[in-house]
């Protein structure tokens, strides 16, 4: 049977192009600086007064877009590092009284989840740091292309009762620059002699259900193996802004009611109509391949989004597809 989960709608964010040296990353200060005080705003649900709340549902926050949020802080290394050198990477995360946060819940088997990809949506990477008992995460990382990237930190504060929280800082890595352009959108990907094929569509402000199926050598995968306690795990991400969300399927492998494979479903609302990258990890024969998507979300009247919506926000202009 396929597992559906429901995917939370990203928001407006700020659009960053390429060209700022670390950007606001490295406002908040290098790893063995004195932390700096962190924001104490708190962000909850969006007003629904003078609206009709049953007509509008409010529209769970996008992850990624701020560097500090509910009290929480980023601190990204001071040291920027050079493309294709291997690089022990550290980090803080503040608490809100401006010290490293050292408790965290496990979820989906780890303390933290931390993302890295170009500001053009390339070089995606998905690892898991380990944190010392100075409060300081690190992780062997290399960075193969230079630009400016994202770093997204996502974890769940131990005693806080919001939950989960995703942090994202600007993060300039050195060497020669080589841009480039948003892959055009597409129904399979193939990873590793494995091809992923994708069905459904997006559309802005209503839920739609993408479906994901893995196969080889033209046949179903049906044995996928567990990771991160699910068969699929998908980042997806907003050209222009990356405003950011984290998922994974419903269900638990062997609890008899979930297959796995080679169908794995969502279910997603886009925010605005525009284009997306999505990112589906998943495992097989001990190994964990990343396939990768660029969809295009419509209008939410089912018309398609406007031609020429990219330009010097970041966003890809790709058309009217």
């Amino acid at each position: 049977m396929r597992t559906i989960t429901r995917v939370g709608a990203f928001g407006a964010g700020l659009a960053l192009t390429f060209g700022v040296a670390f950007g606001i990353g490295n406002a908040v200060g290098p790893v063995d600086a004195e932390p700096t005080a962190a924001h104490d705003d708190e962000h909850g649900e969006p007003s629904t007064e003078g609206t009709d709340a049953a007509a509008t549902p409010a529209a769970e926050p996008p992850g990624g877009l701020q560097i500090s949020e509910r009290g929480y802080t980023l601190v990204p290394p001071a040291e920027l590092p050079r493309a294709g050198e291997p690089t022990d990477f550290r980090f803080r995360i503040l608490g809100p009284e401006g010290e490293p946060w050292t408790d965290y819940e496990t979820s989906h088997e780890k303390d933290l989840h931390l993302i890295v990809v170009r500001r053009d949506l390339s070089g995606f990477q998905h690892v898991h740091p380990e944190l010392g008992a100075d409060g300081v995460w690190s992780v062997p990382l290399t960075f193969e292309t230079a630009g400016d990237h994202r770093v997204f930190a996502d974890f769940a504060p131990a005693g806080d009762p919001d939950g989960g929280v995703t942090l994202g800082a600007d993060l300039a890595v050195t060497g020669e620059f080589t841009p480039r352009e948003l892959p055009e959108p597409a129904r399979t990907a193939t990873v590793d002699g494995y091809t992923v094929t994708l069905e459904g569509d997006l559309a802005a402000g209503a839920e739609s259900e993408l479906t994901l199926s893995v196969s080889r050598d033209g046949e179903p995968v049906t044995d996928l193996e567990p990771y991160l306690g699910a068969y699929g795990h998908l980042v997806a991400l907003r050209a222009g802004d990356l405003a950011y969300l984290h998922v994974h399927p419903q269900g638990t492998p062997g609890d008899g009611e979930t297959d796995p494979g080679p169908e794995i479903a969502f279910g997603t609302t886009a925010p605005s109509a525009g284009d997306y990258r999505l990112y589906l990890d998943f495992q097989h024969e001990g190994e964990v391949r990343t396939a990768e998507f660029t969809v295009t979300a419509a209008a939410g009247d089912g018309t398609a989004p406007d031609a020429g919506h990219g330009g010097e926000d970041g966003t890809a202009d790709h058309g009217g597809h």
